[in-house]
């Protein structure tokens, strides 16, 4: 009987089924209005709600793997959950996907549970059953579920019974909650998801989006709806190539500066054999790095943690991603807070053998002489300078060529002019050549001719570095350059006013030679004698004013070739001075390479979350004004230990963080909403890099009158580093932690400035009196030095997210600790800001994390399948972790994984087995 039943059962299914693909089939030319399917271009989003009770024995975990069956795609979208048995013997997990016409019309949605012997593979051996449903019934159904049975393979046995709810948010009051339900959770199908905010600007900034769906409860027995999303960025590879070209061009034009600069003494020919060798090789190395990273898919928008030490990889962040969260309360709009989270910005390749790019410089700087402090600007102007020498000396010596020979036609009015060019010319030669700068680059070559020391260059040529080493150097009193420059400058305009002052007499003696002869004589015949008399004597008065104004104007030109010279010389040592300040002063090219590929993989970081923070931050005037007053502040956290080789990352990473103190951003104008012309751009050079964010039309013209002419914003970066996990234990008993002390001092210092700068500038903006109150906590935190005090990320975070700040975190590659951190602000977030009951933050915890399982999985952060989180020693509750809001995170060791073995060094573990080899020979003598 009970087998006829279950023949019955499976024709019922099969009928079933038939009779819903011929109504799928008749449907297809029926008009959507006529089928109850949305009309309009955008799809409606559905919150379902699996529930599964399976009859026979099974573990406590099964995996729930929910897809919809098209007959044109089978199984177009997908989402797998790992679950546990609930209390009363249930399996839930919940989905969210987007209900188009075409879904509707078409598709069926499966549901399958496998076993947990077998979670990694969806085999029929391991599937302990199945059902599937039509789409279009259950949207199209009166009541918000239908029940269905769960059958095995052959769709012959009943296994359980299966229910799907549509799930919406509404304010339920305290007796419409169901006291047994517990957080939901809501995996997303992969590519069904329409984001609301998916409009071009974010799509420049965000691609790869998955998400997750989170009902929570709160204190008022109200419920949440939290939406997490992680996203990849176009930017980890754009960004680093930009800066790559930006890098190549400008070591480029350097060589072309110093090899136009001509012939020199040895010592400087010396001098720009360095810079233009140092700058050669880094051309090279770039070129290459760059021709690698073409070649690589344009789909590219991602680095694995298992690729952080490939070369042409070298100025690519790591697993960088942006952590969304958008909370919806009853009654209210979608608040955002993110996150960007990747590995800290340090030199993989490298490694960490010698140290990081803080111990390095700092042994560069020890055994070099330190470089002209010239800055950008005195380089920029010294090479006007040379060309304004280049072009003017050659107008004035023209000219004074052009006087002497006027002056043979005894035309006084001709000569006048010719002078008055001449005094034009020398004026404007005066005041372009001098310069202060001049003076500046004179002393500091005394200085350094004093100094008498010797370089051996890049050519193998020993130079000393003596006066007679400098190209225009006097050969007897140094010392006196600056005041003979004063002299040619007074020299020059004494001889121009020699110059005029002849011409004005030679000029009055003509007028004095023709008002001479009386009218009464002009008339008699001797008039004629004594004009063919008085024609020798004009002749000899020609040559005369020639005679006369040659010395004048010979002591001109030789006035006007010292001060070339001179000028000549200090400004090819400013020149070559800051060519070398930019190359061979930096240090090695392994050095240099470091720092750039540092800077790279924090630059793509912090221009992902700057978009961010501009595209939700266009409606907010006082936003605006804040980035127009002080600029934006960065705050980077770092969970590194200060221990062995994440020692050296963070060192690499303190260089790169203050390197991004010099970077701005400017908004510009985007000619189009395509996403090419939406992505932003790198300009400048090293040390003056601006980066310029598009926006669209319609959002660039609502921005203030400053913003749009082009005002630049300005960077604030910090950072914060708190060890957290074993090696910070050994380091902070055996090692050194006074890196991460003093990065957290002078942090603090710099956060401090930024909000008073704030407090100054924007005295009524919302929330700002509370900052003190946080930066006394700061203080006093850093200050107790306690181990591994996590309250100073947490109090640093607080500060960031009250000025509108970035928010970035970094360990070692952005998975474990990270995932914790990340983990753990949110739910604190939602506990404090959106009022998550205190019985929901264990359950939301543990369902956060869970999902970061799965992302890592899917998206290939984790090398492993399994989800090891390191972030805290479950051994010990540290010193700093006393306060109530982080103790609970230590109520459920589920969030920590268990020490498996004894983390140690090498050395430590020999001296065990040592120690162990001698006590097991004297037990046994």
């Amino acid at each position: 009987m009970n087998s006829l039943r279950r023949g019955f059962a499976n024709l019922q299914t099969l009928m079933d089924s038939r009779a819903s693909r011929s109504e799928q089939n008749n449907n297809l030319e029926t008009p959507a209005a006529d089928r109850g399917a949305p009309t309009g271009p955008n799809s409606s989003q559905q919150l379902l709600h699996v529930e599964c009770q399976v009859a026979v024995a099974v573990t406590t975990k099964v995996k729930i793997h929910v897809s919809t069956v098209d007959p044109y795609d089978v199984r177009k979208l997908c989402s797998t959950q790992i679950v546990k048995r609930s209390e009363d013997g249930e399996y839930r997990a919940s989905v969210c996907c987007s209900i188009d016409s075409k879904l509707q019309r078409h598709s069926r949605m499966e549901v399958r549970l496998y076993r947990e012997d077998d979670l990694r593979s969806h085999s029929s051996r391991s599937c302990l059953g199945f059902t599937s449903f039509s789409i279009r019934d259950l949207l199209r159904s009166k009541e918000p579920c239908c029940s269905l049975k769960l059958r095995t393979m052959d769709g012959v046995n009943e296994v359980g019974d299966v229910t799907v709810s549509r799930l919406q948010l509404e304010e339920e009051t305290e007796d419409k909650c169901p006291e047994n339900k517990s957080a939901v959770l809501c995996d997303a199908l992969h590519g069904s998801v329409q984001d609301k905010e998916n409009s071009p600007m974010m799509r420049a900034a965000l691609c790869s989006q998955v998400c997750k769906l989170y009902r929570f409860q709160t204190e008022d027995h109200r419920w949440l709806l939290v939406r997490e999303q992680m996203s990849e960025t176009p930017l980890s590879f754009s960004l680093p190539k930009q800066l790559l070209s930006a890098l190549i061009r400008e070591h480029t034009d350097r060589v072309a500066e110093v090899k136009a600069l001509g012939d020199l003494s040895p010592h400087w020919d010396g001098l720009r054999h360095d810079a233009v060798t140092h700058s050669l090789q880094l051309i090279g190395c770039y070129q290459q790095t760059q021709a690698e990273l073409h070649c690589l898919s344009t789909a590219s928008c991602f680095k694995a943690s298992s690729s952080k030490s490939d070369r042409h990889l070298q100025f690519i962040p790591t697993n960088l991603h942006s952590q969304r969260m958008e909370v919806t309360g009853p009654g209210s709009s979608g608040v955002w807070y993110e996150v960007i989270t990747f590995g800290a910005p340090a030199d993989h390749h490298q490694a960490f053998k010698h140290g990081g790019l803080k111990r390095l410089l700092i042994k560069h700087t020890d055994h070099t002489h330190s470089s002209a402090p010239f800055s950008r600007d005195e380089s920029c102007r010294a090479k006007r300078l040379l060309a304004a020498a280049a072009q003017l000396q050659p107008l004035v010596f023209g000219l004074a060529e052009q006087l002497l020979s006027v002056s043979m036609e005894a035309d006084p009015n001709r000569l006048q002019d010719v002078l008055d060019d001449l005094r034009e010319q020398t004026s404007l030669f005066i005041q372009a050549l001098n310069d202060d700068l001049v003076k500046v680059a004179l002393q500091d070559m005394n200085s350094r001719a004093g100094s008498g020391s010797s370089h051996l260059h890049g050519n193998g040529l020993l130079c000393e570095v003596s006066p007679g080493d400098q190209e225009g150097a006097p050969q007897d009193d140094t010392q006196n350059r600056e005041e003979e420059w004063d002299r040619t400058w007074v020299n020059v305009g004494k001889s121009l006013d020699c110059i005029t002052a002849m011409v004005e007499r030679l000029q009055e003696r003509q007028r004095h030679l023709q008002e001479q002869p009386s009218p009464e004589q002009q008339e008699s015949s001797g008039e004629t004698k004594s004009q063919h008399t008085a024609s020798p004597s004009s002749f000899s008065s020609s040559s005369s004013w020639q005679e006369q104004l040659l010395p004048l104007v010979v002591t001109l030109r030789d006035c006007v070739r010292e001060a070339v010279t001179t000028a000549r010389a200090a400004m090819t040592f400013v020149v070559l001075q800051g060519a070398v300040a930019a190359t061979v002063a930096r240090g090695p090219t392994q050095i240099v390479q470091r720092r750039h590929a540092v800077f790279s993989q924090g630059l793509s970081a912090i221009v992902c979350g700057f978009m961010l923070k501009l595209f939700g931050g266009l409606e907010d005037p006082e936003f605006l004004q804040q980035l127009l007053s002080v600029g934006i502040l960065a705050q980077f956290e770092g969970l590194l230990s200060t221990y062995g080789e994440e020692l050296g990352m963070l060192e690499d990473m303190e260089v790169g963080v203050a390197d991004l103190s010099s970077l701005a951003f400017a908004i510009t104008e985007a000619q189009s909403e395509r996403p090419d012309d939406l992505q932003p751009t790198l300009t400048g050079a090293w040390g003056d890099f601006v980066v310029e964010v598009p926006l669209p039309s319609e959002s660039f013209r609502s921005l203030p009158e400053e913003l749009k002419a082009g005002r630049l914003i300005r960077v604030e970066p910090v950072l914060f580093n708190i060890g957290i996990n074993q090696h910070q234990s050994l380091a902070e008993r055996f090692g050194d932690s006074s890196l991460q002390e003093r990065v957290n001092q002078q942090s603090c210092e710099r956060l401090r400035v930024y909000c008073n700068k704030l407090r100054e500038k924007l005295p009524n903006m919302a929330g700002i009196q509370s900052l003190l109150d946080l930066l006394s906590s700061l203080d006093r935190s850093i200050e107790a030095k306690k181990r591994k005090n996590v309250e100073v990320l947490w109090l640093a975070a607080s500060v960031c997210r009250k000025v509108n700040g970035v928010r970035l975190t970094s360990c070692k590659s952005a998975k474990d600790r990270t995932a914790m951190s990340v983990t753990l602000e949110q739910c604190m977030i939602l506990r404090e800001q959106h009022t998550l009951s205190q019985q929901q933050f264990s359950s939301a915890l543990d369902n956060m994390r869970r999902s970061r399982l799965s992302w890592g999985q899917m998206l290939g952060c984790y090398a492993h399948s399994g989800f090891s989180v390191s972030g805290f020693d479950p051994a010990e509750c540290p010193s700093g972790l006393q306060s109530p809001w982080i103790q609970m995170c230590f109520h459920s060791r589920r969030h920590f994984y268990p020490v498996a073995f004894l983390l140690v060094t090498s050395h430590l573990l020999v001296l065990w087995l040592i120690f162990s080899l001698v006590i097991l020979l004297a037990k046994y003598q």
